[in-house]
Order: C-alpha cells, then sequence, then structure tokens
C-alpha cells in the first residue's frame, strides 16, 4: 500500500506541492479545495502527465476530507496569499479561520496523520493547528525553514557563482523579517561563507533573505511565491516518509531549547517517521541569540493576538 500525503489548498502553492510529490513518486496524493473543480482538474492534468514524467502516483482531486481518510502526512496550504503592500500579520484573522476549519476535518479522518503547515502566517498558522488538531508536538511542524535557507542559498550560490549543490544554510526564528540567518553556520563545501564574502556583502544577503518572499510578491503584483515554497513542503514530506532523517530547520513547538517556551520557532530538527526526533540545539553567539528571541517575540506577539480573537 501507498503512503497518502493530502494537500489541501489547490492554489499555486497547494497544485505544485502535489505536483513535486507526484513526480518524486514515493507516495499518492490527494489534492482537496473548497472550490468545486479546481483541484479535480489540476489533479487529471497531473495524472495526464505521468506518463511523460514516468511516475505512477496515483493523484486524487476533491473538495471532500473523506478522501484523505488515513494520510500519512498532510500539507496545508489553504488561506489567502499576501498582495503587495500586505505582509504575512494582516492575513492572521483570515487565515485562523480557513486552518481551524481545515485541521478539524483533517483531524477527524486522519488522526495519527503528520501536520506540514505552509498557510501564513507560519509560525502562528502551526500554533492554530497544534491546538485545534490535539496532535503531539512532534505531528506538528512548519515549513518555512527549508524554505528560507533555500533562499539564502540561493543568493550565497549567485553572489559566488557556485554549484547550490555546494552549499548549505541555516536559517532560525520565525518566518517574517526578524528571520535570524547564521552565516557562520552557512557554508559552501565545508568553507564558512564568512571566509569567503565581505561582511557587507554577507549582510545584504541576510538582508534579501529576510525580505525574500516581499521580493517575489513585488514583482508578481497579483499573487507569491509558490514553487519554493512547494518544494520545500516536498522534501519534508519525503525525509518522513522515507524516514530519511534528514536535518531541516524547521518551525517546532519549543519547551525551553534556545530558552524559548511553548512556542513554534523554527530550529533545526531531524525529520524521520515519527515526524521531528529531535530538535538539534546548536551553540549560539549572544548576538546570534538576541536576535532568535527578538525573532520569538515577534511570533509570540502574533499568538497572543489569536488568543485575544474570539
Amino acid at each position: 500500500m501507498n503512503s497518502k500525503v493530502s494537500v489541501i489548498g489547490a492554489g499555486n502553492v497547494g497544485a505544485t506541492a502535489a505536483q513535486r510529490l507526484a513526480e518524486k513518486d514515493f507516495c499518492d496524493v490527494v489534492l482537496v479545495d473548497i472550490i468545486e473543480g479546481v483541484p479535480q482538474g489540476k489533479s487529471l492534468d497531473l495524472t495526464q502527465a505521468a506518463p511523460i514524467e514516468r511516475h505512477d502516483a496515483h493523484l486524487t482531486g476533491t473538495n471532500d476530507y473523506e478522501a484523505t481518510k488515513n494520510s500519512d502526512i498532510v500539507i496545508i496550504t489553504a488561506g489567502i496569499a499576501r498582495k503587495p503592500g500586505m505582509s504575512r500579520d494582516d492575513l492572521l484573522a483570515t487565515n485562523k479561520n480557513i486552518v481551524t476549519k481545515v485541521t478539524k476535518e483533517v483531524a477527524r479522518f486522519s488522526p495519527e496523520a503528520i501536520l506540514v503547515i505552509v498557510s501564513n502566517p507560519l509560525d502562528a498558522m502551526c500554533h492554530v493547528a497544534y491546538g485545534v488538531s490535539g496532535f503531539s508536538k512532534n505531528k506538528v511542524m512548519g515549513m518555512a525553514g527549508v524554505l528560507d535557507s533555500a533562499r539564502f542559498r540561493a543568493f550565497i550560490a549567485m553572489e559566488l557563482d557556485v554549484s547550490v549543490e555546494n552549499i548549505h544554510a541555516i536559517v532560525l526564528g520565525g518566518h517574517g523579517d526578524a528571520m535570524v540567518p547564521l552565516p557562520r553556520y552557512s557554508t559552501v563545501a565545508g568553507i564558512p561563507i564568512t571566509e569567503l564574502l565581505s561582511a557587507d556583502r554577507i549582510e545584504a544577503l541576510v538582508d534579501r533573505t529576510r525580505k525574500g518572499g516581499a521580493e517575489i510578491v513585488n514583482l508578481l503584483k497579483t499573487g507569491s511565491a509558490y514553487y519554493a515554497p512547494a518544494s520545500a513542503a516536498a522534501e519534508m514530506a519525503e525525509s518522513i516518509l522515507k524516514d530519511k532523517k534528514k536535518i531541516l530547520p524547521c518551525a517546532a513547538y519549543l519547551e525551553g531549547e534556545y530558552g524559548i517556551h511553548g512556542l513554534f520557532v523554527g530550529v533545526p530538527v531531524k525529520l524521520g517517521a515519527r515526524g521531528i526526533e529531535e530538535i538539534i540545539q546548536i551553540k549560539l553567539t549572544a548576538e546570534e541569540s538576541c536576535a532568535l528571541k527578538k525573532s520569538a517575540a515577534a511570533v509570540q506577539e502574533l499568538v497572543d493576538t489569536i488568543k485575544e480573537m474570539k
């Protein structure tokens, strides 16, 4: 029996995630959306691409959550996307209600699933899904760190004119302007970028990484990024379903790690069959630790706002 991954939301991120998953050929995919015909049409289109892409993944498009029953992983992308001039925080009230409804249905049909949250503001939406689902903390996580680190890696590769395959990078913190890229832990073929780039150039890359999502929103005018977010979610799903135990930066529920309590914040974790199998604690300088706590404070502010909403 094939593993099953359900993707909630058949917009650009969700449909592209379904494509990435199917083409990796390690699971069947259920694509769910409230708009009739959209998930069905996109799934059929992807099914017709399968003979060309040479995979046997089974794709189902539906408006009914019953089709998601007994999913191994559920990727939640549902929600409205950012528009120019809109911050992730502006999305809070609308997407909180959407994620609440979605998570209730997901938990009803797949009580053993692992949840990967993509909806924005991501760290806050992790809290919503965690509270509504009642799942254990290792089974609820946010995608953002993989995406933010990929952006940092891409910018480093562009700056140094080297292969992205040689580059590893870590970005901690919330998925917003206060995220914390870590140049000391970012390397090219094992060489720290601090030995390859000037402080000014590194700071420019850090700043571009923090504004990576907004840069794409401003270019697209009518939407937000979806290729890279979809790839990030698919990489997380693959590490879990194949029990690869990759070390990836994800939004995880911290209970004292890094001096942070009761918050979903981006940190390196080991992703395997049980979900988040370990939170990796790396040594931070006083400046890095301060930046991480500042980022966590921004997440806390959103969570507090959620608690005040009816």
